[in-house]
């Protein structure tokens, strides 16, 4: 089975006007709600592509209540903390461009903690835990080490997407997939890198430093895959990007569907390229048919190898 973990998810309030005038009355022309969080976001992409998954984190009050709502109308299995404050709302400001509103999120005590991390003890060397975005600020900030050592200790496999000491201090664990944009992977080693060849390098000591799998999103100059055997290069499709969020977590959810019913990283990797594309070019996150449509565009090659 495979877990994800939104430690802070939200409700997404998305509204869209003509144009916003501070301290008028503003009328919306459009407006949606959705869960939010990137686990919350690869276990619903995951459900595009038939596998199940079981939702973790923490949720309170009537916000944390529509969420566990709609992922049972999508049948996605949840299992979150209850925690006594409601679970925030982000507001998504659409008026040409987009501005947000990101709230803090409730308290987060050590008991709940306690009882998440009792879940996670629940895994076994046969589960996939995928630990996706930020610590909240009332949860120490060990707590992804914590709980990947439970992982560890457990045989789980597990997933990282986050950023800067977050995931540096989960690589001696052996991530089996961790997935930075080329941003956040030049962050972690204070060097700025914007092609190919210049990630390459940096993505083959995240590998030395213990990641099974790296991938490397370089937005419209593609993606790159690494692990001890392969080095692979991903064009991405054509398109015009109307969202960026989601994209990553698709990545993600695309690459462990395909790896789930066959174990080709080549192939998992294509079809983790296609879902993160196809989600840049919707209004909402991918489906089937769309990345189905897709995947002929992202060809992959492979690189020169380089000894690690």
């Amino acid at each position: 089975m495979i877990y994800t973990l939104t430690l802070n998810p939200s409700v997404d309030y998305i509204v869209q006007l003509e144009q916003f005038e501070l301290g008028q009355l503003n009328r919306t022309i459009s407006e949606a709600k959705y869960p939010g969080g990137k686990g919350i976001n690869v276990s619903r992409v995951l459900k595009q592509f038939g596998i199940k998954s079981m939702a973790l984190g923490f949720v309170g009050g009537f916000t944390g209540a529509y969420i566990k709502q709609y992922l049972s109308n999508e049948s996605i299995a949840t299992d979150f903390v209850e925690v006594k404050e409601d679970t925030r709302i982000n507001i998504k400001l659409k008026t040409g461009i987009e501005s947000e509103i990101n709230a803090r999120g409730p308290m987060i005590t050590e008991e709940d903690f306690q009882l998440l991390k009792e879940k996670v003890h629940y895994l076994d060397q046969d589960d996939l835990l995928v630990l996706a975005g930020s610590i909240p600020s009332t949860l120490p900030p060990t707590t992804y080490e914590e709980l990947v050592k439970i992982c560890e200790a457990k045989g789980a496999k597990f997933v990282v997407d986050a950023e800067g000491d977050l995931l540096k201090k989960v690589l001696p664990f052996r991530p089996f997939l961790i997935k930075p944009n080329h941003h956040e992977l030049g962050e972690l080693f204070n060097v700025n890198l914007s092609t190919p060849d210049e990630v390459i390098p940096y993505g083959k000591k995240l590998i030395e430093m213990g990641a099974q799998n790296v991938i490397v999103s370089l937005a419209d100059k593609g993606a790159v895959f690494i692990n001890k055997e392969v080095s692979l290069l991903a064009e991405v499709p054509k398109g015009k990007v109307k969202n960026s969020v989601g994209a990553g977590d698709s990545m993600v959810a695309g690459f462990l569907a395909a790896y789930r019913k066959k174990a080709d990283v080549e192939k998992a990797f294509q079809f983790s390229v296609a879902s993160g594309s196809s989600t840049a070019f919707s209004l909402g996150l991918c489906t089937k048919e769309n990345v189905e449509e897709l995947l002929p565009q992202v060809h992959i090659k492979s690189l020169e190898e380089r000894p690690l």
